[in-house]
Parts: structure tokens; C-alpha cells; sequence
């Protein structure tokens, strides 16, 4: 029998469902949705079933049945505790393949809530419509724990509002039917630890037959130039498209709002009729005339006030706007500094507030909190995405909450961001790249260019201006959860990566960034957060990631902050501080979080390093300060963060800001720099004279252009560490047996960062998995990914392992992770190995512990994590490319090295920093006569500035030593082999042919 919400007995059960009871034509008895005494199991979706869910790790609430002598209904109650910084609750699917339940005889659902009288709102939420319980609406609302003990709170169906910020798969007719309800969800207060306790879900009461009929407005915002006419269409409509049956009418009026009746606009009002009869759909349109005079002015609003009997009402008034005009900072002449200043002289205390808060979008329960508290920013976080998730699905969310900011005074468009961390990650259909660690394996600067111009371009097309990348970390330990969002483990290798920042934002200047395909980028996270100790994180169960970053200053200045340097002279946009905490040896301080150090962010940062973007804080990172709410404000702002990223706190944060000014804790001038810079950059993107998207470029985004940029960095991102006998390529002659967890994921293939925060394995976007790509090379290929299919009559094997998706500290190692393959994959590539001549791949953030199993494999590749295009790892293994990928960081022989980086004074690992085979080129001959050619001839070309010719003096070293050395890399060989690759990048040619020639010589 079919679980469900209800009492286990089926005689009972039928005489409580909805649909099976015979509803009397007065108020029907209240229906039992949970009780909570056993009946309803706890699982994971696609279940009936009560489940978890949050930001993160920790944000999922704990829950329990439990036996309460004064539970309000039965024995036990559903109790839990929560401690959420981003976001959690938990749902309960009563339904969740079919067949869901009719309320609609009913008025509303109550239940019964322990109080604590903490003033927090908890939010509740129910499923309505569409085919279960995953592709339905969502409506919500919210109740308040004001008072203490057991209480009935009744939430009447005609509370819950549509949710215009996130939908799982989009409107189904955007009317709350109740015919098709699927389950209810629970969300927690956030900031707060607390316990709650519930019981008795029920059903009561009458239904209000309104909620058949909705009445819509097609925009809540309507924008006119002064002395024109706004039009707003009232449109009728009922659940199943039906007639209606009773008549509806519309009483409208103008009142109200910032412009003045009959000196800025005609008043107009009357009602609109719809009979019985009328179809599903009709619209009528009322008109309000404005009028146009000669005095430069702010916007004005004028309400249109809507009385509804006979339907629901549209959840905003709608307002008409007459738009700004005649004002300096809108004219695009003007230089910007003269407009940042003009509008800033003009802007309240509460509108430059506003500015300096970022939101979630997910927040936005009412989107008309974007001009009510003139909110200057939204986000998506990872796999916070609209439906469809497409470009024209994110393009009509943005516009949609853009034009939210055009009922304010100014009408200061939000700059919208997203974590576009290996393309545009969160579309689904986007061209993934290679995460940062691939790229840095390319040492390809105008290849990292290319990469995020595709990014640019692809996030742009969907009205997003602001991107949360590149990643300048410098990787100082693998067992870091966010190791592969680092190009690698040399500042001199990330700063020569940084090409990517003009990929994405354009000219140095800031003269690009007005362009359909050029995005604000982020350098973060400043700074450190590469350099933090395994053991030293205090961010629940992350062992490394958050943690403590111990340095000297010296450490600091070459491995840290160098690469920010570079991004500054780059002209990045913004610049986001690292969650993690810095303590500089012998200054004092202590371990003090990056959010909270002026002496980095306003010292080094703006001052030293002349930065004049804006600093933006990471996701909720105001939560891990010290102190009350009021001093983590004031301890951030004034340490430099210019906006900060609240997510879910953005009424508390704008509020406690401008009491800290107003109590002079915070001073105005700080607070003027801070909202000059965002407007600084808001003019340079172009916001103002074009606040929506521009959808010139949409029909690029996953194009077989942009896909084959992706194809040759996840080909030249490929590290062979190992080719004994010249195994690959591969020839397509051969026959070829194919295993292994990775060789047919494209999620796994991603990694994290894809489509959701942590990504996840399976087919999660468009691409082509590495055995796809094999396969088009026509060679007879067998795959069996437990390698359990017989092994024998293969001239080769390929066997495809690594990781599966992760991000951040949910990551690291010791949480979950290791740096070893699982056992299945161990056993694939033993049974593979032990039958044939094999090739494997990992595929993977960071590099895996394989020595033990080194022995029997013929050929090794890094694979890394290659994004999408599959094809470039097969262009490698069948010659259509050759390999030229080089490890951006050290390969350890074992964990207890770790830490282990180039110049360490004890260095010995499986494969130094800079270790990389080549395929489909000759190896000079001549050994140590051809090694000394080749440092004379460097020293000349570092004399010349020649350094296109220097880096290839130095390439060709490399492939001699590199050909001696073989897989015999001891400590004499791998020290100044991998000191050598510091040396060209830092244009020391000469030098690196020397570190090359004392490693031929140990060989």
C-alpha cells in the first residue's frame, strides 16, 4: 500500500482523503495532512516522505518524531534543531508521483507551532499544480514566533502569493487551484540558533470560491516618459482556463504616490466588469494620461489601486512611473566621475544603504523589496537559476527584477552577479570550460583569454553584467575543497593566467565593459585563502577551506597578494575578500578574518595598490565576524567591503547600516566612497541608458565556436605524466577496452561549480562525455564501466577514474575526502592493467594518490576536470592534438607530504610542478652539448626581451631532461626541475635552462 501523510489504516485513511470524502455543502470537516506519529517516513526525494535541505552542509535542519506529554495532537510531535547561515527547512512530499490531493473545499491549513517569542518569521510554503511534486508552483507565506508554548496558527489559502524569485520548473497558470497539491515546505529563520517543534497539519474550513478566478496586471511597474500615457492590461483568469461562473469587476483609481494629481498626471478611476462567461484570459486596459512641464525631476510614482471582488487580487499595486529626466547623472556625456557625483549629492542615507546590499534572488519573496529598500545588487548563488533555465528565462528574471528598480527615485539600475566560475556555469546548455587547475595546465595565457571572452560573451546574453571570477587563489595544499578553482600553485603561473580578466572584461581602462559581451569581473579571494592550514577551518566539518592562513609578510607579498597586484593593473572591477582568517607573523593581530582587516582591504588593497572598483564581501561572510550584528556591520564596512553580499539578511543589514551612521560609528564620507564606487562601475557597464538585457548574443551560447575554444583547453589541459613504449596516441586501428567512473559523466567530467553548487554526476547539462569523444574516432571501442565485460582480444585499454563533484569545503579532505580512488575505480584499473597494455585518465580537482598502482599502468594522464567537451581529451589520446599540458601544481607520492610546493627545501614527488610528456614532438637531441646551446641562447634572448623565443628554449630543455629522467624522478631531479618552469614564468630564461641542466645531470 501507498504511503502516505495521513493514518496508516486503509478504512480510516479512505474516510479522511479529500477526494474521497463526501463534502458537506456547509464547512467541511477539518482534514488531518500529518500527524506525525509514525506514519510519515523520513527520505530523500522522489518520495512520500518528510526531507532536509539548506545551502550547505550545515544548514539542513536536524529533525525527529518525538514523544511529547503535551503534544497537541496524538503522542509524538516532529522537533528539530537548526543553526542556518545561507538557508534550510525541510518539505514534506505527501505525493510525490500521484495522485496529489485536492483542498480546494477548504479554506486554508493550519498547524500547531511551539513558540519561543524570538520575532523571527518562519516561511511556509505548499505545492500547487503541474505534473508532481518537483514540476509544480510554489506559494507561500510566512507566520511570526511571537509569543511562547503550543499555538494554532491558520494560514488561509488567499495569504499565499506566487513566488516570482524561484519556481522549479515555471508557471503553470500562476492561479492556486488546490485540486493539485503535492506537499508543503518549511523554511527557518537564518542567523539564529533555534529549536521548533510542530504538529496536527490539517485542512479547515470553507473554501473562498475566489480563488478560482485571478486577476493579473501585466507588469507591476509601468514606466513612462513625462507626457505620455501608461496603458496597464487587467487580464482574468481561472484555474483549468475555465469560463467564469460568477462576475468579476475591477474598481480602479489613481491615488496616492509621489506625483501630484492633475499637475503630473490626469486622475483617472472606474471598474471594469467581466460577466459571467467570460473567457479565461480577457483582458481589459485602463489608461492614465501624465503631463509634461519644463523642470528637471526624480521619478514619480503614481499607484494604480485595484479593488477585486469575485477573484483573487494581484499580489502588487501596480505602480506607473514617470521616468527621471533632466538630470546631470543621466546624461551619457557627462564623464562618469561628474555623474557618480551629481547622483550621490542627491541620494537619502537609506537610498546609498541600499546600494551597498547584494541579495539572493532567492530572497525575494516580494520583489517589491528591490524598491523598497533600493536595493543596489541581486545574485545567484550556485544553482540558484530561473525556470526554464534558459536564456530567455534568465533574461526575463532580470528584466523582471530591473524593472522593480525604476519605481525608485533615481532609478539606479541593479547590477546582477553571478559565479561564472568555468563559463557560464549555472545555464544549463552553456559551454563549460575547464576549471581554473585545467587552465593552468595549459600555460596557454591568450588560450585563458579566449576562455573567458566565451564566458563573457555567453553571461552577458542573458542580461547578467557581473561576474564572480577568475579565482586568484594560489593553491598551497590539495586537500583544499576548492584546490581546483586555482590555476595552480605558482603566483607566477596565476599571474600569468590573468589574461582571463581581459577576456572577460575587455581593455584595461574600462572602456569595454558597455559591450553585449563583456562582463565585470571579480578578482577573489583576497587574500590568503590558498594559503590556509589543514586542521585550522572552524566552519562545521571543513578541515582546511575558511581556516587560518599563517605567513610572513614577505610569504605574504610574493605568493598572495601578487596575483592581486597583477589584477588591479589589469583593471578588475571588484574584488571579493576570502572567508578565511590572516595572520601575519609578528604584526600583532593575530588570526583576524579577511572581512574584518582594513589594514589589507583599505591599506594594501586601495591605497598601496591604488584599487578603485569595489569591494564586494562574500556569501554571508558579515555572519562569521566577531561581535553583535551592529559591530560585524560596522567592523566590515569600515575595514573597506564596499557591498555586502546578504543573501537572506538584506532588510537587517540595510537597517543596522544606517543606524551605524546615524550613531556616527559608520561616517558618511566612507559611506560615500563605498556607493561612488558601485556607481562608478553601474556607469561603466552601461546600466543607466540600458538597464535590461540585451539578447543580441543568446543564439552563441553553447555554439560550435564557443564549444571549440572549450575543446582545445580540455585538449590542451591534458598532463601526460607517463607514456612507457609510446602507448599513446592511440591508433584508430586498435581495439580498445574502455572502464572506469569517469569515462561516461559529464557531471563528473565538470565537476563542481555545474548547474548547482556542489554539481553533481549524471548528464546534467549539454556535452560530450571523454568516451563520446572517443568514440567518433571510429576506432572499435568496448566500454564496461566496472570493467566486469570480458577483457581479452583488446590491443589497449583506457581506464577513466577520478572524483566525483564537489565545492568548497564540502570538499576537502578529511570531510568526506581523500586523496585515493575508490575502490571500484582501483579495481577497474587493476582488472584493465592486469589484461593489456593500459592508459588511465583521472579525472579530477586535484591530483590523486596512484603510486602503489603506478607499476602496472602504462600511461598516466591529468585530466583534471575538463567541462564539456569531451572531444578535446579524445583530440589528445588519438594524435589529433598533441600533449603539452604541464602540472600547475606538485604531485605528491603521499598524503604526508602535504604541504608540498615547488622550492620547498625537501622536495620529492611523484611528479614535480611543471612535469609534462609531449606526443607528436621530437625531443632535441645532443643531451648535455645541446642542453648548454640552448642556455646560451636563452641568455640572449632575455638580454633581447624576446621572450616568445626564450619560452621555447626553455621548452625544449624541459624535453630533454624530461626524456632522461623518465619516471626516475628523484629529489635532485624534481627540485630544480620544477624551480626551472618558476623561472620561465617569471622571465628568467637563462636561469631555467640551468635548474633544466643540474636535473638532466642527476638523472
Amino acid at each position: 500500500m501507498r504511503r502516505t501523510a495521513l493514518l496508516a489504516s486503509t478504512a480510516v485513511l479512505a474516510a479522511l482523503l479529500p477526494w474521497a470524502s463526501a463534502r458537506a455543502a456547509d464547512a467541511p470537516a477539518p482534514v488531518p495532512v500529518d500527524r506525525f506519529e509514525g506514519e510519515v517516513p523520513f527520505a530523500q526525494q522522489p518520495a512520500e516522505s518528510i526531507f532536509t535541505w539548506g545551502g550547505d552542509a550545515d544548514d539542513p535542519p536536524a529533525l525527529s518524531l518525538t514523544d511529547r506529554s503535551d503534544a497537541p495532537e496524538g503522542q509524538k510531535v516532529l522537533a528539530g534543531s537548526y543553526d542556518i547561515s545561507g538557508y534550510g527547512g525541510f518539505t514534506h512530499d505527501f505525493a510525490a508521483s500521484g495522485p496529489p490531493h485536492d483542498w480546494s473545499a477548504h479554506r486554508g491549513i493550519r498547524l500547531w507551532w511551539e513558540g519561543h517569542g524570538t520575532g523571527k518569521k518562519t516561511t511556509f510554503e505548499i505545492k500547487d499544480g503541474g505534473a508532481n511534486g518537483e514540476a509544480s508552483e510554489l506559494w507561500t507565506t510566512s507566520f511570526t514566533d511571537d509569543f511562547t508554548g503550543w499555538k494554532q496558527i491558520e494560514l488561509p489559502f488567499t495569504d499565499f502569493t506566487y513566488r516570482t524569485d524561484y519556481q522549479p520548473v515555471g508557471g503553470i497558470d500562476h492561479v492556486l487551484g488546490l485540486t493539485r497539491m503535492w506537499g508543503y515546505a518549511v523554511t527557518l529563520p537564518t542567523g539564529v540558533r533555534g529549536t521548533f517543534a510542530l504538529d496536527g497539519v490539517e485542512l479547515y474550513g470553507t473554501a473562498d470560491q475566489s480563488l478560482r478566478a485571478l486577476v493579473t496586471t501585466d507588469a507591476a511597474v509601468h514606466t513612462v516618459r513625462e507626457g505620455g500615457t501608461a496603458s496597464v492590461k487587467v487580464t482574468v483568469a481561472t484555474t483549468g482556463d475555465q469560463p467564469l461562473t460568477d462576475p468579476v469587476t475591477v474598481t480602479y483609481a489613481t491615488q496616492g504616490g509621489t506625483a501630484t494629481a492633475g499637475q503630473d498626471y490626469t486622475p483617472v478611476s472606474g471598474t471594469l466588469t467581466f460577466p459571467p462567461g467570460t473567457a479565461s484570459g480577457t483582458a481589459r486596459t485602463i489608461e492614465v494620461p501624465t503631463r509634461k512641464d519644463r523642470d528637471a525631476e526624480s521619478a514619480e510614482t503614481v499607484p494604480l489601486t485595484l479593488t477585486v471582488t469575485g477573484a483573487k487580487a494581484p499580489a502588487d499595486t501596480p505602480q506607473i512611473v514617470i521616468d527621471a529626466h533632466g538630470l546631470p547623472y543621466l546624461d551619457a556625456k557627462l564623464p562618469v566621475r561628474e555623474r557618480v557625483a551629481d547622483l550621490l549629492s542627491r541620494m537619502s542615507l537609506a537610498e546609498k544603504a541600499g546600494q551597498m546590499t547584494q541579495a539572493e534572488r532567492g530572497a525575494m519573496s516580494d520583489a517589491g523589496d528591490i524598491a523598497g529598500y533600493a536595493l543596489g545588487s541581486l545574485l545567484s548563488g550556485g544553482g540558484s537559476t530561473p525556470t526554464p533555465n534558459t536564456p530567455e528565462g534568465w533574461a526575463r528574471m532580470i528584466d523582471g527584477f530591473q524593472l522593480r528598480t525604476r519605481a525608485t527615485r533615481f532609478q539606479i539600475p541593479l547590477i546582477y552577479g553571478v559565479d561564472a566560475v568555468h563559463g557560464h556555469n549555472n545555464l544549463a546548455g552553456a559551454t563549460i570550460m575547464p576549471h581554473n587547475v585545467g587552465i593552468g595546465a595549459t600555460r596557454d595565457p591568450a588560450l585563458a583569454q579566449r576562455t573567458g571572452a566565451v564566458t563573457a560573451a555567453e553571461v552577458r546574453a542573458t542580461g547578467i553584467p557581473w561576474d564572480f571570477a577568475p579565482c586568484l587563489c594560489v593553491s598551497r595544499d590539495e586537500r583544499w575543497g576548492r584546490s581546483y578553482e586555482s590555476f595552480g600553485e605558482d603566483p607566477a603561473l596565476v599571474q600569468s593566467m590573468e589574461t582571463v580578466v581581459q577576456g572577460l572584461q575587455g581593455r584595461a581602462d574600462g572602456r569595454d565593459l558597455s559591450r553585449d559581451d563583456k562582463v565585470l569581473a571579480t578578482a577573489k579571494h583576497f587574500v590568503g585563502d590558498g594559503g590556509t592550514a589543514y586542521g585550522s577551518s572552524t566552519t562545521g566539518t571543513y578541515t582546511i577551506d575558511q581556516g587560518v592562513t599563517t605567513v610572513t609578510p614577505r610569504q605574504l607579498r610574493d605568493i598572495h597578494l601578487a596575483p592581486f597586484e597583477t589584477a588591479v593593473e589589469r583593471g578588475i572591477g571588484t574584488v571579493m575578500p576570502s572567508y578565511s582568517s590572516l595572520d601575519i607573523v609578528g604584526d600583532g593581530k593575530g588570526a583576524v578574518k579577511m572581512h574584518a582587516r582594513g589594514d589589507m582591504i583599505n591599506g594594501v588593497l586601495k591605497d598601496r595598490m591604488g584599487f578603485e572598483g569595489f569591494v564586494i564581501s562574500d556569501w554571508n561572510a558579515l555572519d562569521q565576524l566577531p561581535g553583535d550584528y551592529a559591530a560585524r556591520v560596522r567592523t566590515s564596512v569600515n575595514a573597506g567591503v564596499d557591498m555586502m553580499m546578504v543573501p537572506y539578511g538584506y532588510k537587517d543589514f540595510t537597517g543596522a547600516l544606517v543606524a551605524e551612521v546615524r550613531a556616527g560609528r559608520i561616517a558618511e564620507r566612507r559611506i560615500d566612497d563605498a556607493v561612488g564606487r558601485i556607481l562608478t562601475e553601474k556607469f561603466r557597464l552601461g546600466l543607466f541608458e540600458h538597464p535590461y538585457a540585451d539578447t543580441g548574443g543568446a543564439s552563441r551560447i553553447g555554439s560550435a565556436a564557443h564549444r571549440a575554444v572549450a575543446r582545445e583547453a580540455a585538449a590542451k589541459s591534458q598532463v601526460l605524466l607517463k607514456n612507457d613504449g609510446g602507448l599513446l596516441p592511440l591508433k584508430p586501428t586498435q581495439k580498445v577496452y574502455v572502464a572506469g567512473s569517469d569515462a561516461d559523466d559529464l557531471g563528473n567530467q565538470t565537476g563542481g561549480w555545474t548547474l548547482t553548487w556542489q554539481g553533481s554526476s549524471g548528464a546534467v547539462t549539454q556535452g560530450t562525455t571523454i568516451l563520446q569523444g572517443m568514440r567518433k574516432s571510429g576506432a572499435a571501442i568496448t566500454y564496461s564501466k566496472d570493467a566486469s565485460a570480458p577483457t581479452a582480444g583488446y590491443d589497449v585499454g583506457v581506464v577513466v577514474v577520478g572524483e566525483t563533484p564537489y565545492a568548497e569545503g564540502v570538499g576537502d579532505v578529511g570531510n568526506g575526502h581523500d586523496l585515493r580512488l575508490s575502490a571500484a575505480d582501483r579495481e577497474a584499473v587493476d582488472r584493465v592493467c592486469a589484461a593489456m597494455k593500459c592508459a588511465v585518465l583521472i579525472v579530477s580537482g586535484r591530483p590523486q594518490l596512484i603510486g602503489d598502482q603506478l607499476g602496472e599502468i602504462d600511461a598516466l594522464v591529468a585530466s583534471w576536470l575538463p567541462g564539456t567537451e569531451g572531444d578535446g581529451v579524445a583530440d589528445v589520446l588519438y594524435g589529433r592534438r598533441p600533449f603539452t599540458g604541464q602540472l600547475p601544481v606538485t604531485w605528491p607520492r603521499s598524503q604526508a607530504q602535504l604541504p608540498i610546493n615547488v622550492g620547498d627545501s625537501s622536495y620529492d614527488p611523484q611528479y614535480p610542478y611543471g612535469w609534462g610528456l609531449t606526443t607528436l614532438t621530437k625531443v632535441p637531441r645532443g643531451g648535455a652539448a645541446a642542453l648548454k646551446a640552448l642556455g646560451v641562447a636563452a641568455r640572449a634572448a632575455e638580454r633581447a626581451g624576446a621572450d616568445s623565443a626564450g619560452r621555447a628554449l626553455v621548452g625544449r630543455a624541459r624535453l630533454i631532461v624530461q626524456q632522461k629522467a623518465g619516471q626516475h624522478l628523484s629529489p635532485a631531479v624534481a627540485g630544480p626541475f620544477a624551480e626551472a618552469d618558476h623561472l620561465l614564468l617569471t622571465g628568467r630564461y637563462a636561469q631555467a635552462v640551468e635548474k633544466l641542466t643540474a636535473a638532466y645531470r642527476a638523472a
